[in-house]
């Protein structure tokens, strides 16, 4: 007590040590991170020709998308475009003050006059079309009266800005896109010029692949010859083992013994009478709603719905129950469940169809109905009897004529139960059977109803018991999570396969992990583990443990890749089939050059066909493949010519031309000119802020706040 006496007492001295060993906690976690050891803290989140976008910034645009998105994105994926828009936003800027690009105040009204901003009602007149006048009024008022509104103006007022620049900037670069003629007639020529002939293919399967040597120093060569082709971001391959929080054999048996204690009656000790009292089970209940409300784990209630809507593994043995009876334990999922029948109706839901025929004054009727309701009457008895009559689609007369909501789904109102609709709507429904079409008025008009089927519906009380992890299985879980990280730390860095292995355990790979991925495979969004594996101190063979929703995640990280060309070893996987093809059709054109085309179909090897009217734009030879060099080498020849050894994409060819017929002359090309214009000014904006960017210096923080 004396202890406790002198804490009180020094109550606020406790409370400032407290703090300072917080403070200190969190400046030491923010000055041991990636950025301070890497000297390269900053309070920007990106640089761009060294101009600098801030975090605050930054953040201020992440907040606005996250309100217009919703939760359309993860937290990271709205990051990542947000970051996009921020970096081409600067990007063009300032590629605009390099031309002194301008906007005047009328250029931003007629950009507003064709954006979605001339859809504001407070920019439109009474008629309702954008008014300049009534645009500037308003924003008067907003600058006079409402600084909040005028100040979310401003923003909108500098994005309109913006966009306008950007168009006037495109366009800029769409007018510099110009097609000639010729252009226009090589583009046709190219689309029809057509050429028939045989061939004999000696295919590069003919050579195995353990006769064809490629050396590490020819692999290089390619590669320092091809670099812009093997470029990489720095990445990471992990390897991790997870330790699933997931119940028991023992947890599973502890619940169905709990729910099916629920089922009998029980006598219980009652603390208010000091003896011994009878609680009633779910079988001899009569309170079923309080008893669900009491035991189960999710919430019910006793409406009646069709047998569809039951839990599906147990849907047809509820509906052979007799009222009152009960069926279950039965699992469903990661859940136990007990079901009783409390009551049932013969035809208790009903679908139907309707034709709506409003008229002027009727509840919900759309302004522009003007009919009265003499004349509604008598467009519904019409409907009706073309209805009755069997010549026509009741769901066709009601896309034609409905003034209801549903009426482009065939004036469809699916399945209700008794009560929903209206009185005298509901009373015909349900009183008539399936098939019968009639008129009823209600206060919305007047309706054609045609009944369309009828269900049987059930009450039923349903008790539910989730299927958890038990206190037991959660620490025998983090002991053993623990356990593994401890023995693959301690051990050499390729024994963690093996350790996983003794212990029973699965390994899964993460290949090429980026430092702005989120997602990993196996395991959903876990930015802390990306940020772990881009310390600036991680090394290969370093181990953790991280706590993730769902159990443990023990990773290790197993590779490093640098960002710049790929090393040879790296690059194989995709530079081996290439020098070996190369090799491959070497080694068949010194075997086979000589041999003239009758007799290379002699060949073992070969196979001999036949390909008709190939064009430039159709080079699949049937049975074979894609072949577009060989196709381009076809029509460069004339009709009766062979060819030479051609190299294509499945193996080498001889060629004979058997037909050729060049593309018509046309009176004018300008159709193929216009159309590869408009070809190139749509690529146009997409194409010059590419370079734009591939010339840009962009120093990329994202790393270091998220």
């Amino acid at each position: 007590m004396a202890i406790l006496n002198t804490i009180r007492k020094r109550t606020s001295v406790l409370i400032i040590v407290i703090g300072l060993a917080l403070f200190s906690f969190v400046i030491s976690g923010i000055f041991s991170s990636n950025a301070f050891q890497s000297g390269d803290f900053s309070n920007n989140v990106a640089e761009v020709n060294d101009t600098p976008l801030s975090i605050e910034d930054f953040r201020q645009s992440l907040e606005i998308s996250s309100n217009a998105y919703g939760q359309s994105f993860s937290n990271s994926q709205l990051v990542n475009i947000v970051f996009d828009q921020e970096v081409r936003k600067e990007i063009l800027k300032q590629e605009h003050e390099k031309l002194g690009l301008n906007i005047e105040g009328d250029q931003i009204v007629d950009f507003i006059r064709t954006s979605g901003y001339a859809n504001i009602p407070a920019f439109q007149n009474d008629e309702g079309f954008f008014d300049e006048y009534v645009f500037k009024a308003t924003v008067a008022s907003w600058k006079a009266t409402n600084p909040a509104q005028y100040d979310a103006w401003l923003i909108d007022e500098a994005n309109i800005i913006s966009a306008a620049k950007e168009q006037i900037y495109f366009n800029f670069v769409k007018a510099g896109v110009s097609t000639s003629l010729q252009e226009g007639a090589r583009t046709f020529k190219f689309q029809n010029d057509k050429v028939s002939f045989d061939y004999v293919q000696l295919p590069y399967s003919s050579i195995t692949d353990s006769l064809v040597s490629v050396s590490k120093e020819e692999i290089a060569t390619y590669v320092a010859e091809n670099s812009k082709q093997f470029k990489q971001e720095e990445a990471r391959d992990l390897r991790y083992v997870f330790f699933q929080e997931k119940p028991s054999k023992a947890d599973e048996d502890a619940v169905l013994a709990r729910i099916t204690s629920l089922l009998e009656d029980r006598e219980e000790y009652n603390e208010e009478t000091k003896g011994s009292v009878i609680v009633q089970g779910f079988k001899n209940t009569t309170d079923e709603a309080d008893f669900i409300q009491r035991f189960s784990d999710v919430a019910g209630n006793l409406e009646y719905r069709t047998a569809e809507t039951l839990p599906a593994v147990a849907a047809v043995q509820i509906t052979l129950l007799a009222k009152g009876a009960v069926y279950g334990p039965y699992k469903d999922g990661n859940t136990y469940k007990i079901s009783k029948l409390v009551d049932s109706k013969k035809n208790g839901s009903v679908r139907s169809s309707h034709i709506l025929v409003a008229y002027k004054g009727a509840d919900r009727a759309a302004s522009t109905v003007e009919r009265s309701k003499e004349e509604a009457r008598t467009k519904a008895q019409e409907y009706l009897r073309r209805a009755r009559s069997g010549n026509e689609a009741f769901a066709d007369l009601a896309r034609e004529g409905s003034d209801g909501p549903t009426g482009s789904q065939g004036g469809d109102l699916g399945f209700v139960n008794e009560g929903v609709m209206v009185d005298a709507f509901n009373d015909y429904i349900f009183d008539n059977p399936v098939g019968r079409i009639g008129l009823v008025e209600t206060e919305f008009g007047y309706h054609v109803v045609k009944v369309e089927a009828k269900r049987d519906v059930y009450s039923v009380a349903t008790v539910t018991l989730r299927i958890e992890p038990s206190e037991t299985t959660t620490n025998t879980l983090f002991t053993d999570a623990t356990s593994f990280e401890m023995k693959v730390s301690d051990a050499e860095p390729n024994a963690f396969s093996t350790i996983a292995n003794e212990g029973g355990y699965t390994v899964r790979p993460i290949s090429q992990l980026k430092v702005l991925d989120e997602n990993l495979p196996g395991l959903g969004a876990q930015r802390n583990i990306v940020r772990w594996a881009f310390d600036s101190d991680r090394k290969v063979g370093d181990v953790s443990r991280f706590d993730i929703a769902g159990g443990y995640v023990i990773a290790q990280m197993t590779k490093k890749y640098e960002e710049g060309v790929q090393t040879p070893e790296q690059a194989s996987a995709r530079v081996l089939p290439i020098l070996r093809k190369q090799k491959k059709a070497a080694m068949l054109k010194d075997q086979y050059g000589s041999s003239d085309f009758e007799n290379l179909k002699g060949q073992s090897a070969a196979n001999a066909g036949s390909a008709l009217a190939m064009t430039t734009r159709s080079s699949v030879i049937s049975g074979i493949g894609s072949e577009p060099y060989v196709v381009g080498k076809a029509l460069a020849l004339d009709e009766g010519q062979t060819s030479s050894l051609i190299e294509g994409e499945y193996g080498v060819y001889a060629l004979k031309i058997t037909e050729k017929n060049e593309a018509m002359s046309l009176a004018t090309y300008a159709p193929f000119t216009e159309t590869i214009a408009a070809q190139r000014q749509n690529q146009a904006a997409a194409n010059a802020f590419y370079a734009l960017k591939e010339k840009a210096e962009i120093k990329d923080n994202r790393a270091i706040f998220y």
